[in-house]
């Protein structure tokens, strides 16, 4: 979850929630997020909340975590009450490294969301995993518990670029972890790529994007890397040390993903993420997408219920022991508005390859929508038809075409 977080509202001892927000959880889908923080090195551009052992004091530690995020989900349980989701759509387990826990941790957890809320027959399971933090019997034992997705994060497969990134894992790890879980019996797989890194050639780029494809995976995210203030990164670009990110790069290497993965028979369904097939879309994000509820688990989490957003403690210490004294570990919330939910939607939906109902834009915002479709960056057959959808262009100046939306 990212470093920083947004002030709001007090969270209640006990968690409770506005009775119009628990009236219709799960209506438009309800997923599970957990937030697992330990990692073995911090990379120097990651922002997360993530520590590693030595970042940790007492009752934070790895051996008594899940018993920690079990707490957590009962008292979830009890907020939601009478009114619990009709099942679990998706479960979704990030970091930090989920794969530093045992895989029988990981397990019991997976089966207490199922005894607590029920997973869907068809339920979405993913663990985020670094690549040398799985082994073969690793990943066959998470098969096994009933996770059906991994999400592997290679980076690149530059050994320079992995060394500027902080990255542990050797060049060939990522693909070779993926190959593993397909062996595995996982049924789908993704790798994780940053592009734009100060010293990343073309060359190295294109290099990545053809060990992906080669690696036979249905799934690629790929993101520009942004520099957090606060990271080590950071830091040594303001001492001149690395050049800063140049967005005509990140362009570049945007366009020569598109071409590369669409020529592998790659999709992109959001305009970082990319699948083989309708199927190996994550199920997960597009419930984030689209609005729909989801609890999230862990120091840091972040949770969205019926309008109702809120987070919590981000420290482990801190969360544990709100835990242990049986109060939630909520830090604050906020009840978003009609105006609220709106931008939000907007910004999200306009990212996906469905695109965004013209209906629901506002005068403004529909002349915004044409001077998009004039300039080139919405799609004229997908506007004829009175959706917005973003041409490759508009996938590049996204954000603007978000603010000509919006009042």
């Amino acid at each position: 979850m990212p470093g920083v977080l947004p002030d709001g509202e007090t969270v209640p001892v006990d968690g409770s929630l506005p009775p119009a927000a628990t009236s219709a959880v799960g209506a438009r889908g309800f997923g599970v997020y957990l937030h697992v923080p330990f990692c073995a090195s911090r990379c120097g551009y990651c922002d997360f909340n993530t520590y590693t052992a030595a970042e940790l004091g007492g009752g934070a530690s790895r051996e008594e975590f899940a018993d920690t995020v079990l707490a957590e989900l009962r008292l979830a349980a009890r907020v939601l009450g009478d009114t619990p989701p009709k099942r679990v759509d998706t479960v979704f387990v990030g970091g930090g490294t989920p794969t530093l826990l045992p895989a029988d941790d990981l397990a019991r957890i997976l089966d207490e969301i199922d005894r607590t809320w029920g997973l869907a027959p068809d339920a979405e399971v993913t663990t985020e995993a670094n690549p040398e933090s799985v082994t073969p019997a690793s990943l066959k034992a998470l098969r096994a518990a009933g996770y059906t997705r991994i999400s592997l994060g290679m980076q690149s497969a530059s050994p320079g670029v992995l060394a500027i990134l902080d990255r542990t894992h050797s060049a060939g790890r990522a693909t070779a972890a993926a190959l593993e879980a397909r062996d595995a019996g996982f049924d789908h797989v993704n790798l994780d790529l940053i592009y734009g890194t100060p010293g990343e050639s073309a060359e190295d780029f294109a290099a990545s994007l053809d060990q992906v494809v080669a690696a036979g995976v249905d799934h690629v995210s790929a993101y520009a890397l942004i520099v957090e203030d606060g990271t080590r990164m950071a830091a040594r670009m303001r001492r001149g040390e690395l050049p800063y990110p140049s967005d005509d790069v990140a362009a570049d290497r945007y366009l020569a993903a598109e071409t590369a993965l669409g020529a592998a028979g790659f999709s992109w369904y959001e305009v970082s993420n990319w699948a083989r097939t309708p199927a190996a879309r994550c199920r997960h994000n597009l419930l984030y997408w689209t609005g729909a509820d989801w609890w999230g688990l862990g120091p840091g989490a972040h949770s969205h219920v019926g309008g109702v957003r809120w987070w919590n403690v981000k420290h482990p210490t801190a969360y544990a022991q709100r835990l242990a004294a049986g109060a939630s570990p909520g830090l604050a919330r906020e009840v978003l508005t009609r105006d609220e939910a709106h931008m939000e939607d907007v910004m999200l939906r306009l990212r996906l390859a469905s695109g965004l109902s013209l209906d629901v834009l506002d005068e403004a915002g529909r002349a915004g929508a044409a001077r998009a479709l004039s300039d080139g960056l919405l799609a004229p057959g997908e506007y004829e038809a009175g959706r917005a959808v973003l041409t490759l262009r508009g996938r590049l100046l996204a954000d603007a075409v978000v603010r000509d939306l919006l009042p």
